[in-house]
């Protein structure tokens, strides 16, 4: 049964309120996917978007590879294989087959609505890859003609909760003034990562908001040690776009070649050269000018920093650095409880870089592809599902109020600086030494110091309204910084992108994955991958 929308800006500016069938948060792929699946099965659904849904977040403002194989059977079987042993064996397939499905299903959908693919040679459509700006512009036209509300600029704060359900959200008008209310039978949250501001492309508005409010509910995480992604950059930009790189040659302060220094098996050596050193690089690999010619054509905005600086990237030395990028190409995520993405709250959904990508990539991911799959698939998964239960549930009669999910309990509530919040969970999450070259000293030591920030700050408060969404960011990378470190303690072996210099090796005796619950005291469970299906693991 459809439930009547109401228009927010007919409401007074502190209670503007909606009723709806499915409430999507998050703008992104996941997002649009899941309002496009909710709404072809006929709910009346409101997306909900930090942003502007169409240019915000990581996707927007760059080209993604897609992990896109047509389906044959060896070809699946190659692509599932391709990226199991770099994920650690976590991964499975009764996952990845129903992701390459819905993801073949879905960019075919693109190419048929008239996204311009390229073409090769003999004119046939390469279905690989789309340019972000054009394809969630795109993606945006689409929910908004399927009679999606799109509210832009409307980030949510909490979801709504009751009787051990979540039927809901609230959250600010950043444009009008005052606060929102949604009611509604579902909940998809698809509010993507946590990059912690680190400036990496795209990701400033990525900050774990939905880890936070799925945590709050009480939904549990998954494979938040895999969260240890650094993307190379130019020192003076944002750009985080590494595909380019593999064309690439590293070199020390002196300008001598860095032995065994790469984009993909060579990043922890320019990691460890900036421990103690600048790196610069060039794109000396590149060769001929048709090459080059090419390389500009396929990542445009790559070269635009460059081109105001008078730089030129094949012939010059430039300065790099690598950029956190967080769960945002890791893929630590709210748990998910089967292939109708719901987590484990009745009411709630996960979509993208939101939720675990460990069934597809295990314990290593990157840019693009499989994030890009990932995204589409999960989104459309729950969307379909949000939209069946919000169904199921539309004649249950309520009995109290809905309230706000809350499970902090520290007791502190003074204003709070959300800037100076922020720097403090920075400096505990961007040194390499601490976060990249993982030790159990180092994760102890800035974990104690996340957990005092935690406590101090939890259930502060906001200066004015003003306020409210930089403080809720904040505390949001507090809860995002403190599953991390948890988890890196816990697993003690190196497997996927989590590295622990102090145990270097991959233990077969640790092949299970780590479920996390709880915000001011966070328990760990193991969960063991047999055969597809999940089951806990002995203690």
């Amino acid at each position: 049964m459809s439930l009547p929308l109401q228009d927010s800006r007919s409401l007074p500016p502190a209670t503007a309120g909606i009723t709806c069938n499915v409430l999507v948060i998050g703008g992104g792929p996941a997002g649009c996917w899941a309002a496009l699946e909710a709404a072809g099965a006929g709910a009346n659904v409101v997306l909900v978007d930090k942003g502007y849904c169409g240019s915000s977040g990581a996707t927007a403002s760059a080209g993604t590879q897609i992990w896109y194989v047509p389906p044959e059977a060896e070809a699946l079987d190659a692509a599932m294989a391709s990226r199991e042993a770099m994920g650690g064996y976590l991964s499975e397939r009764s996952w990845m087959a129903p992701v390459l499905d819905k993801t073949f299903e879905n960019v075919n959908r693109l190419a048929d609505w008239g996204y311009p693919f390229p073409r090769d040679e003999s004119g046939e459509q390469q279905r690989i890859s789309v340019q972000g700006p054009e394809y969630m512009r795109l993606l945006r036209r689409r929910v908004k003609n399927a009679g999606v509300a799109i509210l832009d600029h409307h980030p949510a704060i909490r979801l709504l909760t009751e009787d051990g359900r979540v039927v809901g959200a609230t959250g600010l008008r950043r444009q009008q003034g005052g606060q929102w209310r949604v009611a509604a039978g579902a909940v998809v949250l698809a509010t993507g990562g946590c990059a912690f501001m680190s400036k990496a492309l795209g990701c400033d508005v990525l900050t774990g908001d939905g880890y936070l409010m799925g945590a709050e509910a009480g939904a549990e995480l998954s494979g938040m040690e895999f969260s240890s992604a650094y993307a190379i950059s130019p020192a003076f930009a944002s750009i985080t776009k590494t595909a380019l790189y593999r064309f690439a040659q590293f070199y020390d302060r002196d300008h001598s070649l860095i032995e065994g220094a790469g984009s993909a098996r060579g990043r922890s050596i320019i990691a460890r050269t900036l421990l103690s050193q600048p790196v610069y690089a060039r794109l000396d690999l590149a060769g001929s000018d048709e090459v080059k010619a090419i390389l500009r054509r396929a990542q445009p905005n790559f070269f635009v920093p460059f081109d105001r600086r008078g730089i030129d990237p094949f012939t010059e030395f430039f300065e790099v650095k690598l950029r956190l990028e967080g769960t945002v190409r890791g893929t630590g995520g709210l748990r998910l409880t089967g292939l109708d993405c719901a987590t484990t709250v009745a009411g709630l959904y996960a979509a993208g870089d939101n939720a675990t990508r460990e069934p597809i990539c295990g314990g290593f991911t990157g840019g693009g592809s499989h994030n890009a799959a990932w995204a589409m698939s999960t989104g459309a998964f729950a969307g379909a599902a949000a939209a069946a239960f919000a169904r199921e549930k539309a004649e249950r009669p309520r009995n109290d109020p809905p309230q706000p999910a809350l499970q902090t309990t520290a007791a502190r509530k003074e204003p709070a600086d959300p800037a100076a919040i922020v720097r403090a969970v920075q400096d505990e999450v961007f040194p390499l030494d601490i976060n990249y070259f993982r030790t159990h000293s180092g994760l102890s030591a800035a974990l104690a110091r996340l957990d005092a920030l935690w406590t101090r700050n939890a259930a502060a408060t906001a200066a004015d309204e003003s306020q409210i969404l930089p403080l809720r960011q904040a505390q949001a990378m507090i809860a995002t910084a403190r599953f991390m470190y948890r988890a890196a303690l816990a697993r003690t072996e190196t497997r996927g992108m989590h590295r622990r210099e102090d145990f270097p090796n991959q233990d077969p005796a640790q092949h299970f994955r780590l479920v996390l619950s709880g915000l001011d005291d966070v328990t760990i469970r193991r969960e063991a991958v047999i055969t597809g299906i999940y089951k806990e693991a002995a203690e």
